[in-house]
């Protein structure tokens, strides 16, 4: 429990495994008794396969696959949905679908006239606004 507990201060994730090859252990040594060597043993064979399913397998299928963080000439090109319009005196804002830099939603200028739900294309970042183009 002590491992387990001891991976909240170490962030690669790697003392957990430990832990479950000792809890493994601790559930065999309630049904039969085991030697020091057959503990020990099975143990290290848990911990190294819990390790090895933990890095080879689960970790890759955990990696964030969205756009959310992309960087900023990654980001050009993306469509967005228009949720307000802009006016004479404030920008309008668009929505994406996938975050943008972080943000779902932006503040943006527009050269042509557009109107609420019609699908803008990011042109260029300026800032915190976007400079969009009327998406065919």
């Amino acid at each position: 429990m002590l491992l387990i507990a001891g991976e909240i201060f170490v962030p690669s994730f790697t003392i957990l495994w430990f832990g479950l090859g000792a809890l493994v252990v601790g559930v065999l040594m309630l049904v039969v008794k085991l030697s020091i060597t057959a503990q020990i043993l099975i143990w290290t064979l848990s911990s190294v396969v819990f390790t090895v399913l933990w890095f080879k397998y689960l970790k890759p299928r955990m990696i964030d696959r969205t756009s959310a963080g992309i960087s900023r000439d990654a980001a050009i090109g993306e469509i967005g949905l228009v949720i307000k319009t802009p006016t004479g005196h404030s920008r309008g804002q668009v929505r994406f679908t996938t975050p943008i830099l972080g943000n779902d939603e932006w503040d943006f200028i527009c050269e042509s006239d557009v109107k609420v739900g019609d699908r803008v294309c990011i042109k260029e970042i300026s800032g915190n606004t976007l400079i969009v183009t009327r998406s065919g």
